[in-house]
């Protein structure tokens, strides 16, 4: 897998907390995928089982949510129990964040955390710029640039954390 100059600038302190996170709490999910509702049965589900046969363990709300949950409060509970997260950029979500929806609420907090990587999907940093300055000043991962099977190996090999073994 080929990473460029960019990608590793801004992949490199996402890798440092996945393993001081790792370290310390070592039954996180891997990431949480923040995605517009509109995305959920098309590129969202996509990116997620891309990921899933990555090896990677992704908070997924259309897997993790079962009906009669409080969908507000188990979202709080993936971002609490997740490493890292991931934001799937799309018009759709573009939108959903400019009203203030759910996705705005997850991507506050990814934001504050700093442990979000931005996964640009048929838009562009551009369009992402007019709503969200902070996010759009994340180098991220682009599927302008590379396949969404591409990303969700490099998000694979950023997110893998090695079992320590004990040599006896």
């Amino acid at each position: 897998m080929t990473y460029t100059p960019a990608e590793v600038r801004a992949l490199t302190p996402v890798r440092r907390t996945v393993e001081l996170r790792a370290r310390q709490e070592p039954d996180l999910r891997d990431v949480f995928l923040c995605h517009a509702w509109d995305d959920r049965c098309g590129a969202a589900t996509e990116l997620n089982d891309l990921l899933v046969a990555e090896g990677v363990s992704v908070w997924f709300s259309e897997k993790d949510i079962v009906l009669g949950q409080p969908f507000m409060r188990e979202i709080d509970r993936g971002l609490a129990k997740s490493r890292t997260g991931l934001v799937l950029v799309t018009p759709a979500l573009l939108k959903r964040v400019d009203r203030r929806g759910v996705s705005d609420k997850e991507l506050s907090e990814l934001l504050a955390r700093d442990l979000l990587i931005p996964v640009v999907h048929e838009t562009s940093y551009d369009e992402l710029r007019k709503v969200s300055p902070l996010l759009a000043s994340r180098n991220g991962l682009n599927t302008a640039d590379d396949s969404m099977a591409d990303i969700a190996t490099k998000i694979a090999e950023l997110v893998a954390v090695e079992d320590d073994l004990e040599v006896c």
